[in-house]
């Protein structure tokens, strides 16, 4: 996993008339989240990201990165609290909060024909499907790294594996502001789904599999990850076209999901930026022909 300089977690809030120490200490539900960080708090803002409340020090208020997007969540309905550095102090854990902390409504997953249907408005769209991944760190860092390369979306399973969360956010880095996620009861239909739609199935396997660099991708394509420590699935396998494997040296007999997550799709993209040029190439001769 990867680290995030602090706590994230979930938090729900008494309700009360005026704010106090007593009246918001946090006890942790599943109801809604924490962020906290200038970054992750920024893109929240910029996107318009449903906030109930915002805490802020004062001299972070009138910081003109903020100030007019502070203004536009308090017209949309957000709390905005000014308080001490020691109060962030408390309501974060002590973590890393940057002077800035917001309390977000829960994230809202696509659907799976939505995401389908927007990532299909793209030639050759890539979609990460993975499998039970259970730390919200490694589901995190796949989310940032997926949409940095240029991945279209996110499926993930309802059961033994983790949702988005606020620790997720933080590790995504506002990556999630951007990039769709859908969630889905069976896994299993939804990559029949996928192959429906003409999408080719790779999943990442360490044993009978072929190595990442001798497979070509061509089309749309799906990558699906596997969990930690166990990887794929047996259910999971078999319903992907080709098994693929990161050929390793060392002594280190696997890699951490998000790691491994990132090498395949960037061969996945080399491959079709190689394909780009080359029909770029082709086009070029043509039209000197002519």
């Amino acid at each position: 996993a990867l680290p995030t300089g602090g706590k994230s977690f979930t938090a729900r809030y008494r309700p009360s008339s005026q704010f106090s120490e007593q009246s918001s200490e946090i006890t942790p539900t599943e109801e809604t989240d924490l962020i906290y960080g200038r970054h992750p708090v920024l893109t929240a803002l910029e996107n318009e990201h449903s906030i109930n409340r915002l805490w802020i020090t004062t001299r972070l208020r009138y910081d003109p990165r903020f100030h007019h997007l502070i203004l536009q969540a308090k017209d949309n309905g957000a709390v905005i609290d000014e308080v001490e550095p020691m109060r962030l102090d408390q309501i974060t854990g002590r973590a890393n909060h940057q002077g800035i902390a917001a309390q977000i409504a829960p994230y809202s997953y696509i659907e799976l024909e939505d995401l389908i249907s927007n990532a299909k408005a793209v030639t050759d769209p890539v979609i990460v499907v993975a499998d039970g991944i259970t730390d919200p760190h490694n589901l995190g860092a796949i989310i940032r790294t997926a949409e940095a390369i240029g991945a279209h979306g996110l499926v993930i399973p309802q059961r033994r594996a983790a949702g988005i969360t606020s620790t997720v956010m933080k590790v995504a880095a506002g990556a999630l502001e951007t990039f769709p996620v859908s969630r889905v009861v069976n896994l299993g239909r939804a990559l029949e789904q996928l192959k429906e739609e003409g999408f080719w199935i790779y999943g990442t396997a360490v044993t009978g599999s072929e190595p990442l660099q001798s497979v070509k991708f061509s089309g749309p394509v799906v990558l699906v990850v596997g969990g930690e420590g166990e990887g794929l699935g047996m259910l999971t396998q078999r319903s992907c076209d080709v098994l693929v494997s990161i050929p390793l040296q060392g002594k280190t007999p696997s890699l951490n999901a998000s790691v491994a997550t990132g090498m395949a799709l960037y061969e996945i993209y080399r491959q079709k930026s190689q394909n780009t040029l080359y029909l770029d190439k082709l086009q070029t001769i043509a039209l000197k022909k002519q």
